[in-house]
């Protein structure tokens, strides 16, 4: 769950500098070398302000790092200052409010381009060529030199923005890893500019030498190297199981893989990143596109076609974790037909009357919980394995919101909208609660749920036609003390599944005690030799 809703609002001033002399309290002025951009700028500029000195604040930017500041920039004439001072949304406080003191500062901007998506709409989102790039480090994103700076009532800090990230080197394809980028016909008509997805494929012992044989796949639909896999031995914690993820280390699952006695299966993860997130949730959506059925008819076909898969149903496994683990149970349950079986881990809330703990349909505020006649107490939206809240839903919600405006913080709220959630008026996703009130927007929840994306509902009302394409598919997973609340939402899909008429095999496997986000109930390589059993005993006899 990484994570990345998508929260609209231009909720801050960008002022030019006749404006802004009439503001008091500490400001930031904030302009663009000509040797880092040329022409007009339009996009999401982020003053990071830390307490202490790191390499760079802006890679430490989380809801639990330096104090953050936003504003919109639109066609920012080149050598234009803009200001960022009282009026700009922060998180946690306002820029007026930070204490006295000394602090690093660096400024980010987040380029935005302009899109003609299919259904006629214009919008400025950050674009890329659809590999995984966290917001505070996307290529071709505008940075700042850190500056240590004294921030008080009078504080007036020039910053400049020097620098523009480069793409990061395309690691090598090696005898067990390919990598290859496919474009989609479909997304890119949706998009009007080409869109790709970027596949890593790891393969089996002996996959050169047997040319005539071909293999079952498990799509891990993570972003990396399927199960960490690595042939170097560097590092710590090799030889042991990590007791938090309960999952071995990438070398001793090379050691596994490359044995002679082990499956011989095709392992690959999936890159998707959308304007809104690092990943497009592999489903149908007003706001992303039609990345489900590109999925299933372009890039698995091509792959299949590629690498010698076996192009059947049985053989097509899906596997993910947290955002990865809704993915893989969508794709079963709108492809029943089309995969073998669906290996689900602590997967994003797929019950919305537990969204993590807000009932998008009864309550009316995200953020607060009503108890009794005059108490309210803090929705949490993260917390530790003993219980401790970390966040809270109003916390992270007002931190998207600096992040970016219209959805497009690039964080987990931001996503889940634009995903499952309908266009605004003027093309960009409609936020499901207000990001600084938290009242939710019941039509948006209707919608929501109408269009299928509350997956324990579309399972309930499709169940007749479901449960036998469903048999011996589907595999569940999840701590019970997940760190976004995701085991609260588990609890009710179990609990259907369980009354659930013709009646379900679904397996499901809790941790306990005290297990988080991150724990597997076994090490890699046994969930692949599982994996292989399952295709093993599904594949059809031969006459």
């Amino acid at each position: 769950m990484l994570l990345n809703l998508r929260f609209v609002l231009v909720l801050a001033l960008v002022a030019a500098p006749n404006v802004a002399t009439a503001q008091t309290g500490p400001r930031f002025d904030v302009t663009v070398a000509a040797s880092a951009h040329r022409g007009p700028l339009t996009g999401r500029l982020i003053v990071a302000v830390s307490k202490t000195n790191p390499a760079e604040p802006r890679l430490l930017i989380s809801p639990s790092g330096p104090a953050i500041f936003g504003v919109d920039l639109e066609g920012v004439a080149p050598g234009r200052a803009v200001t960022v001072a009282s009026r700009a949304i922060g998180y946690r406080t306002s820029l007026d409010s930070l204490p006295p003191g000394e602090y690093w500062v660096q400024a980010l901007v987040r380029v935005y381009s302009q899109v003609r998506r299919a259904d006629g709409k214009t919008l400025w989102l950050p674009m890329n060529d659809g590999r995984i790039a966290p917001f505070n480090n996307t290529p071709g994103s505008l940075v700042s030199e850190v500056q240590q700076v004294r921030i008080d009532s009078s504080a007036r800090v020039a910053i400049t923005l020097t620098r523009t990230l480069p793409e990061p080197p395309r690691p090598a394809d090696t005898d067990w890893v390919k990598r290859v980028t496919i474009q989609s016909k479909t997304l890119t008509a949706f998009w009007g500019r080409p869109i790709y997805v970027h596949a890593t494929v790891l393969l089996p012992r002996g996959y050169a030498t047997e040319t005539s044989r071909q293999y079952p796949a498990i799509y891990t639909l993570g972003h990396s190297v399927p199960f960490q896999f690595r042939t170097d031995s560097v590092g710590r914690g090799i030889g042991e199981i990590n007791p938090v993820t309960g999952v071995e280390t990438g070398f001793d699952f090379y050691k596994a893989w490359n044995a002679p006695d082990f499956p011989r299966v095709i392992a690959i993860s999936l890159e998707q990143q959308t304007p809104y997130f690092p990943d497009s949730y592999s489903t149908n959506s007003a706001n992303n596109g039609p990345y489900g059925d590109a999925i299933v008819e372009e890039i698995i076909p091509e792959l299949e076609r590629r690498f010698r898969i076996i192009a059947a149903p049985h053989a097509r496994h899906l596997e993910g974790a947290s955002t990865s683990g809704w993915q893989s149970l969508a794709l079963q349950l709108r492809y029943p037909d089309y995969f073998g079986g669906a290996w689900i881990f602590q997967p994003d809330p797929i019950d919305f009357s537990r969204h993590q703990l807000v009932d998008i349909y009864k309550d009316e505020n995200a953020f607060s919980i009503p108890i009794g006649q005059f108490i309210t107490a803090e929705r949490p939206m993260r917390r530790t394995v003993e219980g401790q809240p970390i966040w809270s839903v109003r916390q992270l919600s007002r931190f998207e919101a600096v992040l970016g405006s219209k959805g497009r913080s690039g964080f987990q709220f931001n996503a889940w909208g634009a995903v499952y959630g309908p266009n605004h008026s003027e093309g960009y996703p409609k936020p499901l609660w207000d990001p600084l009130t938290g009242v939710i927007d019941k039509s948006v929840a209707a919608y929501w749920k109408d269009n299928g994306y509350d997956l324990r509902d579309y399972a309930e009302r499709n169940w007749v036609t479901l449960e036998p394409k469903l048999r011996g598919k589907l595999r569940f997973f999840l701590p019970d003390m997940d760190d976004f609340y995701l085991n609260v939402a588990m609890y009710r899909f179990e609990d259907f599944l369980k009354r659930a008429q013709p009646a379900s095999d679904a397996e499901f496997i809790y941790g306990r005690p005290m297990k988080g986000h991150s724990w597997h109930p076994y090490p890699w390589a046994e969930l692949v030799r599982r994996f292989a059993a399952a295709v093993e005993a599904n594949t059809p006899a031969t006459r």
